[in-house]
């Protein structure tokens, strides 16, 4: 059926309708329901509908069905339009308004239905014509008639029924639902805000829909507003000219719904209004507002604070316009405000006191509510509900739809509300926020990586990130203040832990939202609120302190009400679960930590753990919160900086719950991950770490001044631990990170320095562990920079520091001392920054790590260090703390000149390569190369360095170091100098050799005499060491033994040197003037050293050969070839590195060369010796002068030893060889005069018995063997050496003369008095007087030169010199001491050997003085040989008592010897001897052949021996010479004759004598004295009876025979005597007469002839 004819259809059921017949109205209204569904109902037919409906409600019929009708009939279709639908939709609001509830709640469903629908049919239009653009007429005026032609139909209807719902609620008539008869404002509010709230796209679109929002909505919403604004809390009293009208809650709370959603919606198009709005919302807020306006006030605000995005808007448009009221930051202040004031101001409904009394837990009814969530402040309690689910603002009483009158508000509601809010704010800003940094992030990132954008894009993108940050800060400046003041306040008054996570959580959010904003006042504020939480309550710590007041001089002042931020109140009921100690200079008791101070604490780690990067400066706050917290938890660093829960060290002990024991771990955990963390901060982020770690350690420092309490390692540990986890960056942080470590390194407190050195160190050996990129090898800066604080710790004057840096330095070495590279000069400069002031083990630990570096590292570390080692080890040889390693850096010193010697090649080739570089920098920057012994080459410096440093040592205080570096350096100098240049040669002797001679010299004579009585410890010190004089001795022979090698050894290598000849004087005269040093063991040695050098056979000794060379030296190679020396230049070869034949090849007219044996360097060699000749008689002659003046009492300063003199003249020989060709006789006289002057010294007593042989034994000591070896060697060369040198026998002779005097008189030395030990016989006197020297025993000494003597002119006697100089009368006369001393000899032996001696001279001499007689050369000898003849012959001395008969015998078996050699040798021949001197023999003959006995004996006398013997043969010769036919001159024969008259005489008189006693004796038999004289007298008789018997008659004059007859009476009387031996004597006398007896001849003839 078509539409159209639907009218027709429907009128039977109208009619029907019309009857008003229930039962009929109902079924035809059915079938129009049913015809409706099936859409066949026109516009006509509706309209016909509804005009019966219309009537039926009139009537009061069937009204649901009728509201049921009209819902089909608008569903259905859309054929109802304007006027018709205005009246449907007046019939539903009419049906509202019955006495029927149902119906009138049915109505009210259906009304609601309808807008609904006419809305919906206008959506549904827009859609149909969306594609089509339409040219809006401009809209003119505001009246609704005109603007409504330019709307569609559908459009039109909701705009006409839009327009009279806001006259309804404004109580004016409706433009278009005409027919109205009643309305409620409630219900209008509540239908405009659900279109509102359904159909936000139709006022958006539709400028006319948008039209009416501003024009009516908003005006009628301000309006309905007011009694609520002006409303006062009790204000309303009596007296008030007008009442004001009270607010209407129903309206009140409608009205904020329709003001949620118009600033939900419709922001962008009310700003103006909505400015309004939101400020009177801020003000329902206010505490003077009814406790239920305030509550569906906040529910509204908390539907704000859910749309982060609106509040950007508002930002936008309110806070950020000039002249704008700050609408945002007012929103959250009010709630910041309205929570104080819950607290503050407790509401008059229900004061906390009445609900609580005291607060939870005051009484039974309180303590049921313990576990309830609440706040708590200052004695208000509040508690805390569920309101919504976080982020949705579900409200309570904004549904209150029903409600007439206002509810009453649960306590704690509005607190949980704007509790909610606030979370649910700052939930949402920040989440905003941040999310679209992130996107901003992302996009920069990916338009970085594409490199797609083009410059103005760029700028676009930037200008708008610009404006979104403004926006962000700006909203992020307008709410912290309220938010701060509201949260701490909040997080003061929790009790309960998930509200405090929450609020810690916003106030972590904003921190950290605010940190990556830039904004540091709000960001270190609310870091600054976590801190103060965290802590107990009023703990004063400055850095909060100062942070909070700047944000207390700001109160935040909204709407005339100021906001403080309130200091959280120390009286919360709060779990205690911490006792601990403050961290303050001075500890005020103890401190709680509570439960929540804990889980704040964990926020601050959470915080620092998560958004570190954020944090910039505020890390100060954080970090010294948690040092704080540490402290009094008495956590403690452990390894690596780790922080352990330790015991705390002194002062009340920390008390821990279990609760907080087991949170502990965590805490330290989460602790050290935060500072792991630091691994992910970029480079600002970590240096403000750094930064704030260092600041606090620097707090930390100054408490700890002055006080020995346990200091916080909070920060240090935390800087070692941030430190190890960035190696990777570690550059960028080191400087400031090591620079404070090494500020607490010097620390007085001993814990902080000893955490402050671990932590320098951990971190040192850390970075040179770490596998860098690029690896530290190839970056030697940073290297430089890891080791550089280790340097700096040498600095500190603490030993444990120093000690612990040592350690480091051994660890580095064990594990990275093969990569250390250049860092190598810094660990040995710390290795040897040692100082004497340093305690043992401090220098004990750095020299371990020497004796590392020596034994292990030399090869692997660059050979510009190797000088550095050296230096190093000579400090340890010096410091004076430990003797042992000043001994064993001696040693370390060896190895390492060994390593150079091993080494040598690559040394220098690396050594030339640096050498090289230097110097191109030196002359780029126009300086000198400045480095010790320049110009040496380098390698050579390297040796030369060595050597002065054990120079230095070999002249350190202590004698063993001075003895083991003296070693050393000589051993070094002996097995490396061939490595050496020529030139470093001339160095070496110089400036190290000399050197340190001249040093050793100087304190050896300047050294101290005091006794050292032990040298420490129990050690006994040798008496020969006994005294800093006797040890610098020691060092004085070692250094002087070693250079006199040294110059031996290396003897034409040194004369390859220009000033050889200047050196080898230096030489000499360091060994003169030791020589000559008053010290016996040193002079010895300097005559040692002197042999040593003047030995030189070949200047290579065997042992200091190679075996190689001496090879070659066999096979004639000249020696200075072996000396591994080649010309000069860096292209230097070792001996090692290649053959020797090599090497020949090269020196093929190469420079050096044999010296060659031409007249130069034989007269260089003869000034050589000369020099030394020089040097020897200087010392000799001032070590052999006697000491003058003084009496013999005085002990002389010094006299030399023995062994001394001897070396000294064993010198002789050797030197001779050498200077024999110029030695002249002032030499051999200046020579004798030393030799004489040695022999006559004496030794002291107390040595005697080491030298001297006991005076028994006949022996030489080694000195005289010396003496008389020299003149031997002498005498042999003048025996072989040029006439001209045949002079110098004479003075030979002399010098030997005056050593035989020795024997008989002993020399004196200067006035000292001596005994002799040789002479017998006044030993006992000796022993009264013990001398202090004693004299040698110098018989054997002078016996043997008498053997020289004689041996020598047994082959000289014919010399023309010997006898020019009277060489025989010279030794004549020298033997007359010893023979005329006979017995008083102080040896029996000197006068036999002088007689035997005498006998062998003359056999030899006397024929040569014959010889040359007529010469004259003679003439003084005879008289000389008379007198000696004489005393010894007739000598004054007495024989001693106890000589046996047998000795006598052999003594006077000499005595004739004597006399038979004058009758062989000198009688035989007296015709060419001086008449005197033959008288002079006569005489004496006669008066041996007289037995001189003296004719007055005493008893003691009586019994001398008779030489019977002797005189026997003296009578003979003189008999013999007296009648020879011989004498040539009748002087000779008147002697002889006179002395027989003598004779004759004499033999009378004892004949007499004889007789007369015979007989006065009687019986009693004469002494035996007197017999034998008898009977000698008797065969004088006898012999002179047979002399004259074989002698010529004219040979006897006249007189003598008369005496002979003469004695025949006297002999006759002698028969009668009684002895037997008489008479047999007498017989033998007597005989002979008979031969002369003849007759007499007569007396005229007599006298005739």
């Amino acid at each position: 059926m078509p539409k159209e004819n639907s009218s027709e259809v429907v009128q039977p059921f109208l009619m029907g309708c019309g009857t008003k017949e229930p039962k009929i109205t109902q079924l035809c209204l059915a079938a129009v329901q049913r015809l409706m569904t099936h859409e066949v109902v026109s516009e006509a037919a509706a309209g016909n509908i509804i005009n019966m409906l219309w009537q039926l409600m009139e009537n009061g019929l069937e009204e649901l069905k009728l509201l049921q009708t009209v819902l089909v009939l608008l569903t259905t279709n859309t054929v109802v339009h304007d006027e018709i639908l205005s009246k449907a939709i007046v019939l539903c609001f009419r049906l509202h308004f019955t006495k029927d509830n149902i119906t009138n709640n049915t109505a009210a469903a259906t009304v609601r239905q309808v807008v609904t629908v006419v809305f919906e049919r206008m959506v549904a239009e827009d859609e149909r014509f969306k594609g089509i653009v339409e040219q809006p007429t401009p809209v003119q005026g505001n009246t609704n008639r005109r603007s409504v032609s330019t709307l569609r139909p559908s459009a039109k209807d909701a705009y006409m029924l839009f327009q009279d719902l806001c006259q309804l609620v404004n109580a004016d008539a409706p433009y278009w639902l005409v027919g109205m008869t009643e309305m409620t404002r409630t219900f209008g509010l509540e239908l405009l805000e659900s279109v509102l709230n359904d159909f936000p796209g139709v006022f958006l679109q539709h400028q006319e829909f948008s039209f009416l929002l501003k024009e009516r909505v908003c005006p009628l919403v301000i309006k309905l507003f007011s009694p609520n604004i002006k409303f006062r809390q009790g204000s309303s009293s009596a007296a008030s000219p007008a009442p004001v009208e009270k607010p209407y809650f129903p309206i009140c709370m409608r009205l904020l719904r329709v003001v949620s959603v118009l600033i939900k919606h419709f922001y962008s198009l009310l700003v103006t209004e909505c400015e309004i709005f939101l400020s009177l919302l801020v003000k329902f807020l206010d505490g003077e507002k009814p406790q239920w306006l305030r509550a569906v006030a906040v529910e509204s605000v908390h539907r704000l604070c859910v749309q982060p995005h609106l509040l950007r808007s508002f930002c936008q448009s309110y806070d950020m316009k000039q002249h704008s009221t700050k609408v945002f930051r007012d929103i959250v202040n009010a709630l910041g405000s309205f929570i104080q004031s819950l607290f503050i101001v407790p509401n008059t409904g229900n004061p906390a006191a009445t609900n609580a009394p005291g607060g939870p837990g005051a009484g039974g009814q309180g303590g049921s509510l313990i576990t309830q969530a609440a706040f708590e402040y200052r004695g208000t309690w509040i508690p805390l509900m569920t309101v919504s689910v976080q982020g949705s603002a579900k409200a309570t009483y904004l549904e209150m739809l029903d409600k007439v009158e206002p509810p009453s508000i649960p306590e704690g509601y509005a607190m949980s509300v704007a509790f909610s809010a606030l979370l649910d704010l700052v939930r949402g800003i920040t989440s905003m926020i941040e999310r679209e940094l992130a996107k901003e992030e992302e996009e920069v990132a990916v338009h970085i990586c594409t490199n797609v954008y083009f410059l103005s894009t760029l700028l676009l993108t930037a200008v708008s990130l610009l404006e979104a940050h403004l926006v962000w800060e700006e909203m992020v400046s307008a709410c912290w203040c309220g938010l701060l003041a509201a949260l701490s306040l909040l997080l003061d008054a929790s009790t309960d832990e998930t509200a405090t996570e929450s609020i810690l959580k916003a106030e972590l959010t904003m921190a950290s939202l605010c940190g990556r904003l830039g904004l540091v006042t709000p960001r270190d504020a609310f870091i600054t609120a976590i801190c103060k939480a965290s802590l107990p309550p009023h703990y004063a710590l400055t850095v909060l302190s100062s942070n909070a007041t700047n944000l207390n001089n700001k109160a935040y002042s909204i709407q005339g009400q100021t906001v403080q931020i309130i200091s959280p109140s120390s009286e919360s009921h709060q779990q205690v679960v911490a006792v601990g100690q403050p961290l303050t200079v001075q500890p005020q008791g103890t401190v709680v930590l509570t439960a929540k101070n804990i889980q704040c604490m964990r926020t601050l780690l959470n915080l620092a753990h998560c958004h570190g990067a954020v944090l910039g400066t505020s890390w100060q706050l954080v970090l010294a919160t948690l040092q704080h917290l540490v402290w009094i938890l008495g956590l403690k660093p452990g390894v690596g900086g780790a922080l352990k829960p330790g015991r705390a060290v002194e002062g009340p002990s920390t008390v821990l719950t279990t609760a907080v024991m087991t949170d502990l771990p965590f805490i330290s955990n989460i602790l050290s991950r935060l500072f792991e963390s630091s691994q992910y901060l970029d480079d600002v982020s970590l240096h403000h770490l750094i930064n704030a770690l260092c600041s606090l350690s620097l707090e930390a420092m100054e408490m700890a001044y002055g006080t020995n309490k346990e200091p916080s390692l909070f920060a240090v540990a935390k800087l070692l631990e941030t430190g190890l986890v960035n190696m990777d960056r570690i550059e960028i942080l080191w400087r400031p990170l090591a620079g404070h470590l090494l500020e607490v390194c010097q620390h007085p407190n001993a814990r902080m320095r000893e955490w402050g050195a671990e932590a320098v160190t951990a971190l040192i050996k850390a970075g040179l562990a770490y596998k860098h990129n690029p690896p530290l090898a190839q970056n030697q800066r940073l290297q430089l920079l890891l080791l550089n604080p280790l340097k700096e710790l040498s600095n500190v004057l603490h030993a444990d520091i120093r000690q612990k840096q040592l350690e480091s330095v051994l660890q580095i070495l064990q594990s990275q001392g093969d990569s250390l590279g250049p860092g190598w000069p810094l660990v040995l400069g710390v290795i040897g920054a040692i100082r004497n002031d340093q305690g043992e083990s401090l220098i004990r630990t750095a020299f371990q790590c020497l004796q590392l570096v020596v034994t292990d590292f030399l090869p692997t570390m660059p050979c510009m260090c190797l000088q550095i080692v050296v230096d190093v080890a000579g400090s340890f040889g010096l410091q004076n703390q430990e003797l042992n390693i000043s001994l064993t850096s001696i040693g370390l010193l060896w190895n390492i000149s060994d390593y150079f010697f091993q080494r040598g090649e690559a040394i220098t080739q690396d050594l030339e390569r640096e050498e090289a570089a230097l110097q191109k920098q030196a002359r780029e920057k126009g300086e000198p190369l400045n480095r010790p012994f320049h110009p040496a080459p380098p390698f050579d410096c390297l040796w030369l360095c060595l050597y002065a440093k054990l120079g230095q040592l070999c002249v350190d205080p202590r004698p063993a170091v001075r003895k083991s570096a003296g070693q050393t350096m000589f051993s070094t100098i002996a097995a490396h100098g061939t490595l050496l240049q020529q030139s470093t040669w001339h160095i070496v002797v110089w400036k190290v050799l000399f050197h340190l001679l001249d040093c050793v010299r100087k304190s050896s004579t300047t050294a101290d005499k005091e006794k050292i009585e032990s040298g420490g410890g129990n050690i006994l010190i040798h008496h020969s060491r006994d005294t800093a004089e006797k040890q610098w001795a020691e060092t004085w022979v070692l250094t002087l033994a070693g250079v006199a090698r040294i110059f031996n050894t290396r003897r034409y290598l040194l004369q390859q040197l220009g000033d050889f000849f200047k050196a080898w004087e230096v030489l000499l005269d360091h060994i003169q003037s030791a020589a000559l040093s008053k010290n016996n063991e040193v002079s010895l040695a300097a005559l040692k050293s002197f042999q040593e050098i003047l030995q030189i056979g070949t200047p290579v000794k065997d042992s200091a050969m190679p075996t190689e060379a001496l090879a070659l030296a066999v096979m004639g190679v000249p020696p200075v070839l072996i000396d591994p020396l080649s010309a000069s230049g860096p292209g230097r070869h070792l001996l090692r590195s290649d053959s020797m034949l090599e090497r020949l090849t090269r020196y093929n007219g190469a420079e050096l060369q044999a010296p060659p044996q031409g007249e130069e360097s034989a007269l260089e060699d003869a000034a050589l010796w000369w020099s030394a000749w020089n040097t020897w008689y200087r010392t000799g002659t001032d070590s052999t002068r006697p000491p003058s003046g003084g009496t013999g009492t005085d002990r002389p300063s010094f006299v030399p030893s023995q062994p001394f003199l001897t070396a000294l003249v064993q010198i002789v020989p050797a030197l001779y060889q050498h200077i024999e060709t110029g030695f002249s006789m002032e030499d051999l006289r200046k020579l004798g005069v030393i030799l004489h002057g040695a022999v006559s010294i004496p030794i002291s007593s107390d040595a005697s018995p080491f030298i001297l042989p006991s005076y028994t034994e006949a022996v030489l000591t080694s000195l005289q063997e010396a003496v008389l070896t020299a003149l031997d060697v002498l005498q042999k060369a003048i025996c072989v050496g040029p006439e001209s040198l045949q002079v110098m026998y004479p003075a030979i002779f002399e010098q030997l003369l005056l050593f035989v005097e020795f024997s008989c008189k002993p020399p004196q030395y200067g006035k000292l008095e001596t005994k002799h030990v040789a002479n017998a016989k006044y030993n006992q006197i000796q022993l009264f007087t013990p001398a202090e020297w004693v004299a040698l025993n110098y018989v054997p000494f002078a016996e043997r030169s008498l053997e020289v003597v004689v041996d020598q002119y047994q082959k000289t006697a014919c010399h023309k010199a010997v006898i020019n100089e009277k060489v025989l009368q010279n030794i004549i006369k020298t033997l007359r001491m010893p023979l005329g001393l006979k017995y008083a000899c102080p040896s029996e032996s000197t006068w036999k050997l002088a007689v035997s001696s005498l006998l062998k001279v003359l056999s030899i001499g006397l024929p040569v003085a014959r010889q040359h007689a007529s010469s004259g050369m003679f003439e003084t000898m005879w008289p000389e040989l008379a007198n000696a003849f004489e005393d010894f012959l007739f000598t004054k001395s007495t024989p001693p008592d106890n000589v046996s008969i047998q000795e006598f015998q052999k003594n006077e078996a000499i005595d004739v010897e004597v006399v038979q050699l004058i009758s062989t040798e000198i009688l035989p021949f007296a015709n060419f001897i001086p008449k005197d001197f033959v008288g002079q023999i006569m005489t004496m003959l006669n008066k041996g052949s007289i037995h001189s006995q003296s004719s007055s004996f005493t008893e003691a006398e009586i019994d001398v021996r008779m030489r019977e013997e002797f005189s026997k043969v003296c009578f003979e010769t003189l008999l013999q010479f007296s009648f020879s036919n011989k004498v040539s001159t009748p002087q000779e024969g008147y002697i002889s004759r006179m002395a027989l008259s003598v004779l004759l005489k004499r033999s009378q008189d004892v004949l007499r004598r004889y007789v007369d006693d015979e007989r006065l004796s009687g019986r009693c038999p004469l002494p035996r004295q007197q017999v034998t004289e008898i009977i000698f007298v008797l065969k004088a008789i006898s012999t002179l009876m047979d002399s004259l018997k074989k002698t010529q008659p004219e040979n006897v004059d006249g007189t003598t025979w008369a005496q002979v007859i003469a004695l025949y009476p006297t002999l006759v009387e002698c028969i009668t005597c009684s002895s037997s031996e008489v008479s047999s004597a007498l017989k033998e006398a007597l005989g002979p007469f008979k031969d002369f007896m003849q007759p007499p001849v007569s007396r005229v003839q007599n006298g005739e002839s």
